[in-house]
């Protein structure tokens, strides 16, 4: 038998996802509330171009925001493959592979970012384009960005549905969180697959989505902080 006596208790790897899901959660809404609802205006170049011309330093935190938000994921992916790991290693390995991709993707879309301020930032008397080609060039770059965002939603969908999953089955945690969990993820599924077919989809739904995520990993993540992981019932597949 495997000794285990040197290793660090689930409820520590589980106070880490707690910590790590919160950070996702809390970010996530600075990030919606404080930069992309104030400076991204949907279908008008010209005005987003102006918000951010006006509010560059305001951008960039949005940009620090993102990198914390997939560097936390990749923070909580791991530390719930290492719990998880116990009740299913290849399906918990499935999840930490999506969900790492997740990041990578995610990490990615900020040098789209960064290219929209680069693009911006040549609206000079020299420039070669004329000031409305680069706010058409940077409205652009922000459509491909939110492509990217969509591909996102997809992977996160899978992974996370996959962790649910293995939560619910295990009774780690009270399988009425888990399941709000799988319904959760796949809805981030959904809501991906369906920004990518039909992009003019009411954004009522997408504000309702992201709310019950948002929710769902805020209750989740002081679940993990507080309650940990059931103990008997780890002990179970350790």
């Amino acid at each position: 038998m495997t000794n285990r006596t040197d290793e660090p208790s689930p409820v520590v790897y589980a106070r880490v996802a707690g910590v790590a899901y919160l950070v996702i959660a809390v970010s996530g809404v600075l990030y919606g509330a404080l930069i992309e609802s104030k400076l991204i205006i949907s279908g008008n170049d010209v005005a987003t171009a102006a918000n951010i011309i006006a509010h560059e330093s305001l951008f960039r935190v949005g940009i620090v925001l993102v990198l914390i938000i997939y560097v936390s994921v990749v923070v909580a992916s791991w530390a719930l493959y290492v719990i998880l790991g116990t009740v299913h290693k290849q399906l918990a390995l499935l999840a930490l592979l999506f969900r790492s991709a997740e990041a990578i993707l995610g990490a990615a879309t900020v040098l789209i970012s960064f290219a929209v301020i680069s693009v911006l930032g040549g609206q000079t008397p020299s420039s070669a384009l004329a000031p409305e080609q680069l706010q058409a060039l940077a409205g652009r770059f922000i459509d491909v960005r939110t492509a990217g965002l969509d591909i996102v939603l997809i992977l996160i969908g899978v992974g996370a549905t996959v962790f649910s999953y293995l939560l619910f089955t295990s009774k780690l945690i009270p399988r009425a969180l888990a399941a709000w969990g799988i319904f959760t993820y796949l809805s981030m599924l959904f809501l991906g697959t369906l920004s990518i077919l039909s992009p003019e989809h009411p954004l009522m739904l997408q504000h309702v989505l992201y709310g019950v995520g948002g929710s769902f990993e805020l209750v989740f993540g002081l679940w993990l902080v507080f309650k940990g992981v059931d103990l008997q019932q780890w002990d179970r597949y350790a």
